[in-house]
């Protein structure tokens, strides 16, 4: 019997393809309208979405912005908790996530602002744990590059536990609004955050009670060893890879099986397959809206993009020889994953075009009518590829819009996807237990 997945879907307004502006149903505008993000929310709560991720980066280009300016994704954003907070008020079942780098948010900061956000949402909240991967975001904070890649995981493990320990500042029953024997709280079930580590030195507390989940749900998207191995620790939520079934497998089970010996059972993390869907009421309606897509990136955009995530410049190459292969750098900053497709592409004898035209991020693209497109998302949770999928929106709102429409209502005729909503948290609608609090013997 197939199991009911968990669907998250990831916004990048005004989408998150290179040539999502150019669409002509979209308006580029969008990306500072807060009444549209709020629309949006609602568009993926009627679908049954469990939650609405806000990518983002705390990095601006400052080169090649002739080419930037073809495929502007990150150029002009709003800051993505103080959208969801005014998104929290707009919805009342779907989950809100959001990126906060280790790297350079204090976690004093991170454990505020998302436990703002849980109490604001009613336990809504979840905060997607990421080190950062580009030394443009470095740059922002006063730093020449990134620290390296390991580096980096070692500080956000740490990071993670001081936010933890400021979110259980508070036992839940700690404030008891006593007036008649002016009791606001009861100091007995305070507990003072006290930390001195590597990278983190603090003595203090969280100003705000215990966030209605406890903690906000923890995501978590590194596909490295460290990456993986922090996700077995901590996440609840990890965004999987793999352009296959069976590469997605591969990560899926090597996850799950890191996971025993931090004392966690498999059935804590839900793994989400990257997926990008263009579905039609004909597969040959889905096709054509790819081929549109994909006629709105000018080639030059793309190969930029291939340049930003093979961490080197290929422009000096002509477009249609293959790539030499001692152009590709020996080793990885950012991100791995993506470094790897890249690499690998042209490690196939690919030309310039083509490895531009077939790098994809690892994500997997499937276009299909109704039936196809569940028939796909089926067979990948069947042999235990994922628990779920990050739905990558290429073009907003319509291809959110047509998921709902189209695939949406197949997907519940075969019991993947829910009717109704049975939880009144994003815990309880993703089955995740309430941590308890570090702070208090059980």
């Amino acid at each position: 019997m197939t199991k009911q997945i968990a669907l998250s879907a990831l916004i990048v307004p005004p989408g998150n393809t290179t040539g999502a502006w150019r669409h002509p149903d979209v308006d580029p505008a969008m990306v500072t309208d807060v009444e549209q993000y709020k629309q949006m929310a609602q568009l993926a709560e009627r679908g049954f979405f469990d939650l609405f991720f806000l990518a983002d980066t705390p990095a601006t280009r400052t080169d090649n912005l002739e080419y930037w300016s073809q495929s502007p994704m990150y150029f002009n954003s709003l800051e993505p908790l103080t959208v969801l907070s005014a998104v929290a008020g707009a919805t009342q079942h779907i989950g809100l996530g959001a990126t906060a780098s280790t790297s350079f948010v204090e976690p004093f900061n991170i454990a505020r602002m998302f436990a703002s956000l849980d109490h604001i949402s009613h336990g809504r909240a979840a905060w997607n744990v990421v080190t950062s991967a580009n030394d443009y975001a470095a740059r922002n904070f006063g730093q020449a590059k990134l620290a390296p890649h390991d580096e980096r995981y070692v500080m956000a493990e740490e990071a993670f536990d001081v936010v933890s320990s400021y979110w259980d500042t508070w036992e839940d029953d700690a404030f008891v609004y006593d007036k008649e024997n002016a009791v606001n709280f009861d100091p007995s079930k305070f507990h003072v955050v006290d930390h001195d580590g590597k990278f983190f030195r603090v003595y203090g507390g969280l100003p705000i009670a215990r966030p209605p989940q406890g903690w906000p749900v923890i995501i978590q998207a590194g596909a490295s060893v460290p990456g993986k191995e922090l996700a077995a620790r901590t996440a609840e939520v990890v965004f999987g890879t793999g352009s296959s079934v069976e590469a997605a497998k591969a990560f899926y089970d090597d996850l799950k099986g890191r996971m025993e010996k931090y004392g966690r059972h498999p059935d804590e993390l839900k793994v989400l397959s990257g997926l990008q869907v263009i579905v039609g009421r004909t597969e040959a309606e889905a096709i054509e809206k790819r081929e549109l897509m994909d006629s709105l990136v000018p080639i030059g955009a793309k190969i930029m993009h291939l340049c930003n995530d093979l961490e080197t410049s290929l422009f000096d190459l002509p477009l249609d020889e293959p790539v030499p292969l001692d152009r590709i750098p020996e080793k990885s900053n950012h991100h791995q994953v993506y470094f790897a497709e890249a690499a690998d592409l042209i490690r196939q004898g690919l030309t310039l075009r083509e490895v531009a035209m077939r790098f994809t991020r690892a994500t997997t693209v499937f276009c299909g009518d109704p039936v196809q497109v569940a028939d796909h998302l089926q067979d990948w949770v069947d042999q235990g590829a994922g628990d779920g999928f990050m739905m990558s929106v290429n073009w907003l709102p319509g291809n959110l819009a047509d998921f709902v429409e189209l695939a949406i209502p197949e997907l519940q005729r075969r019991g993947m996807v829910r009717t109704e909503w049975t939880g009144s948290t994003l815990r309880e609608n993703l089955g995740l237990a309430r941590p308890a609090n570090q702070h208090v013997k059980s």
